[in-house]
């Protein structure tokens, strides 16, 4: 499952290799535990050359007391910040001063195992469009699409954000869309929600842990939700140019599949392709250039192994012409990177970090940086020094405050912080 706490620490073999990021980035450690390619290779002489390598930063805390923090969202020509934790709370967060606000009228949520309240993305035309969007998981009794059905799965909702009183508010807030079939389990829900460059709506949705390790797995099958990457209209609506919406046995709100737990998505502004970080099995995890209509071979092509064991689950991405390969992967017994959050960044406070990928992850614990060299599926991914190493901080998720430029990360714990990367 997702978010194991039992993978390799890599923390080990980077203090072997140079010693722990504090405050400072570490030399490149190209080659490095997972530093792997999409094709496999791992040769550190081959590396492109890093212009961020030296970069000073320090690490300042914005605020405090969140359990289990799971998505951050800058309101656009505010400032202040939104913060979702897990159990239900949506928080409003002033950067300048650390004042933490209670935002009411979240939704009630399957706050079990991985289940809760999730992502966070705002309106793209926001303040003159005020919607605030949530991914959450809610069980069926709960839900409008529950009607018949057991178990939980991944909704999305929105409502209006009301700030001018003094209590902020998440007005008339409604579920939009639930992903079909509701499942009996509390793992792999995903969660990302992403407006794309057009205004369309991406979100991800886990395969709920379905262990059919075979080719009717649940994200090999396109006439359900799962396992998937959707695509909606604002309202919630299957966007009309998505991949299968002519075909009757596809569920129109797809726009890829053959995802097992992607947990980590983020525009790339150069190109404006969307870009996913996805959970493997034992290791296999992935980072992928998603394409519209793509099978992205979960479980059927994968690099991961079964856990507790060396055997793969299914054949590597390269042994089969029907799926796409990730730029970029973790094979069995690297000790992955299992992913929680990206973001691409294009501050101003460093400059040298332009157009880098910046993912977190959750049990190796630290925020990764990786560069990227041409464009699509034939772009070269290199993961670089690790950024918050040392701190046994499970990376949660990821941003970048638009008028400083500051990366901020949300810390997953039962008492976390949210914290910023400013230069030194």
């Amino acid at each position: 499952m997702a978010d194991f706490p039992d993978r390799i620490d890599r923390r080990t073999a980077l203090r072997a290799a140079g010693g722990l990021a504090g405050t400072t980035a570490l030399p490149t450690l190209s080659g490095c535990l997972g530093n792997t390619g999409g094709d496999g290779t791992d040769d550190p002489v081959d590396a492109p050359p890093d212009d961020g390598g030296d970069v000073d930063y320090a690490v300042e805390t914005v605020a405090g007391g969140f359990e289990n923090p799971w998505g951050l969202a800058f309101l656009p020509d505010d400032g202040r910040l939104l913060v979702t934790e897990r159990p239900g709370r949506l928080s409003l967060v002033d950067p300048a001063d650390g004042t933490v606000e209670a935002v009411a009228g979240a939704p009630d949520v399957f706050a079990e195992g991985q289940g809760g309240l999730l992502d966070v993305a705002v309106h793209p035309d926001y303040p003159d469009d005020a919607r605030a969007y949530l991914t959450y998981s809610a069980a069926a009794a709960d839900s409008p699409a529950g009607d018949g059905a057991d178990g939980a799965t991944t909704h999305v909702g929105v409502g209006r954000l009301s700030l001018d009183d003094d209590a902020p508010a998440l007005d008339d807030f409604e579920a939009i869309f639930a992903a079909e079939p509701f499942r009996d389990t509390n793992l792999h829900f995903g969660s990302r929600a992403t407006f794309g460059p057009e205004g369309s709506l991406f979100v991800t949705v886990g395969d709920r842990r379905d262990t059919d390790f075979g080719p009717d797995h649940v994200s090999q099958d396109r006439s359900n939700e799962l396992g998937a990457t959707l695509r909606l209209t604002p309202d919630g609506g299957a966007h009309p140019d998505n991949p299968f919406v002519d075909d009757p046995d596809a569920a129109d709100a797809l726009y890829s599949y053959g995802h097992r737990n992607p947990q980590a998505m983020a525009v790339r502004h150069e190109t404006d392709a969307l870009w996913q970080c996805e959970h493997g099995e034992r290791d296999g995890d992935e980072i992928n250039v998603v394409e519209r209509g793509g099978n992205y071979g979960w479980p059927i092509a994968s690099e991961a192994c079964r856990y507790g064991t060396d055997d793969p689950v299914a054949p590597g991405h390269d042994e089969r012409d029907d799926v796409i390969a990730p730029v970029h992967y973790w094979p069995c017994g690297s000790g992955g990177f299992p992913p929680s959050g990206a973001v691409f960044y294009d501050g101003d406070a460093f400059p040298e970090w332009r157009g880098d990928l910046f993912a977190g992850t959750l049990a190796a614990q630290y925020l990764g940086r990786f560069t990227v060299d041409g464009d699509g599926l034939d772009a070269t991914v290199t993961e670089r020094s690790p950024l918050l190493d040392g701190r046994d901080w499970r990376m949660r998720a990821v941003a970048v405050e638009p008028t400083t430029g500051h990366l901020y990360v949300a810390v997953d714990a039962g008492d976390a912080p949210v914290a910023r990367i400013v230069p030194a």
